[in-house]
C-alpha cells in the first residue's frame, strides 16, 4: 500500500480536514485501482454501523465494501440496541470499542462522532453528520476525475443549500485542486468557518467561492451538482423553501450555460422536478449513477487505508 495511505492506518475520518491533500489524492488513486479490479486486498476485520439517520447508499456501500474485503459487518440499528433506551453514547462507545475494529456512524451532531472516537479507542468514519459528509465528497471527486482526468483547470458548481454536502465538497475540491463555486440563496450560505478552511487549503492554487447568482456560478463550469433543498430533519421546511430555491434548480437552462462537456451530479435521493429536473438526471451528461457506484469504491479504499490489508 502507498506510503501516504499507510499513514492513515488507525486514524479516524470525521471530516476531510483529517487528511492532507497528498493523502486525499492517494486515496482517490487507490479507489480507482480497486474499482478497476487491480489487486485483491483482504481486510478481515469487523465494521460496526451505527446509523441514527435513514440510509440507502451509505449503508449498502459500506456493507458491500466490507464483504468484498472479506471482513464482517454488524448493523447496530439504534432501535435494536440500548441506544434507543437512552444509554449514554459514551457508554456505548466504550463497549463497542472492545468488540469491533472500526465504526461508521451516521448521526446529527458532529460532536457525537468526536466523543465516540475519543472514548471507543478505535477509528471512526463519519458516514454523515449535519456538518459534513466526507464519504460522499470522495465519491464526487472520483467521479469528476473519471470524467475529465487529472486536469488543473476544472470547476465544479454546487447549487442549492449550503449544507453538509456543500461543506465536504468545498473541502474535497480544495484538496483535489478543483475550483468550486457554491451558489445559494441569501441566508442559506455554508458555514463561514468551513468556507475559510477550504479557502486556506486551496491557497492560490484554486478558488473556493460562494455566490447568490446561479447563472454566474454555472458559467463555464465542468460539473453541476445539487442536493435536496431540505435535508433530513428539515422535511417540514420543504414547502417553505421551494420558491426560495427554485432559481437554483439544476435544469437544461442552467446546464446550457456551463462548459459544453459539463456533467450533472446529485448525491441522491433526488426529488425530480424540484432541485433537479428529470431531463437533467436522465440526460446524456448525467453521471449520477456512476457517482453513486463510486461510494462503494471510495469507502473500500478508505477502509483498506485505515485498517490495513493482507
Amino acid at each position: 500500500m502507498d506510503g501516504l495511505l499507510s499513514a492513515l492506518k488507525g486514524r479516524s475520518l470525521l471530516s476531510l480536514l483529517d487528511i492532507s491533500a497528498e493523502e486525499f489524492q492517494a486515496l482517490l488513486g487507490l479507489a480507482s485501482m480497486l474499482k478497476a479490479g487491480t489487486g485483491s486486498p483482504r481486510c478481515i476485520k469487523v465494521l460496526g454501523l451505527l446509523f441514527q439517520k435513514a440510509s440507502t447508499r451509505t449503508r449498502v456501500s459500506f456493507t458491500v465494501a466490507m464483504y468484498q474485503l472479506e471482513g464482517q459487518v454488524i448493523d447496530l440499528n439504534p432501535n435494536v440496541t440500548q441506544v434507543s433506551r437512552g444509554e449514554p453514547l459514551g457508554d456505548t462507545a466504550r463497549v463497542l470499542g472492545r468488540y469491533v475494529d472500526i465504526m461508521a456512524i451516521r448521526t446529527f451532531d458532529q460532536g457525537d462522532l468526536e466523543q465516540f472516537r475519543d472514548l471507543s479507542g478505535i477509528p471512526v468514519i463519519n458516514a454523515l453528520s449535519d456538518l459534513y459528509h466526507p464519504c460522499q465528497a470522495i465519491a464526487d471527486v472520483l467521479t469528476v476525475r473519471e470524467s475529465f482526468g487529472d486536469r488543473s483547470d476544472l470547476t465544479l458548481t454546487y447549487l442549492g443549500d449550503g449544507n453538509n454536502v456543500a461543506h465536504s465538497l468545498m473541502l474535497g475540491c480544495a484538496l483535489a485542486g478543483i475550483n468550486v463555486r457554491v451558489a445559494v440563496p441569501e441566508g442559506y450560505e455554508p458555514d463561514k468557518t468551513v468556507l475559510e478552511q477550504a479557502q486556506a487549503i486551496a491557497g492560490d492554487a484554486t478558488e473556493v467561492t460562494v455566490t447568490h447568482d446561479p447563472v454566474a456560478a454555472v458559467s463555464g463550469a465542468h460539473a453541476l451538482y445539487t442536493d435536496v433543498w431540505a435535508s433530513m430533519g428539515q422535511e417540514d421546511l420543504a414547502d417553505e423553501r421551494e420558491p426560495i430555491f427554485q432559481p437554483y434548480q439544476l435544469n437544461d437552462e442552467l446546464l446550457a450555460k456551463a462548459d459544453a462537456e459539463a456533467i450533472v451530479l446529485h448525491c441522491l435521493p433526488a426529488y425530480r422536478g424540484k432541485e433537479i429536473t428529470n431531463e437533467a438526471m436522465e440526460g446524456g451528461r448525467s453521471r449520477i449513477w456512476d457517482q453513486a457506484e463510486n461510494r462503494l469504491h471510495g469507502q473500500k479504499a478508505l477502509l483498506v487505508s485505515i485498517l490495513g490489508a493482507d
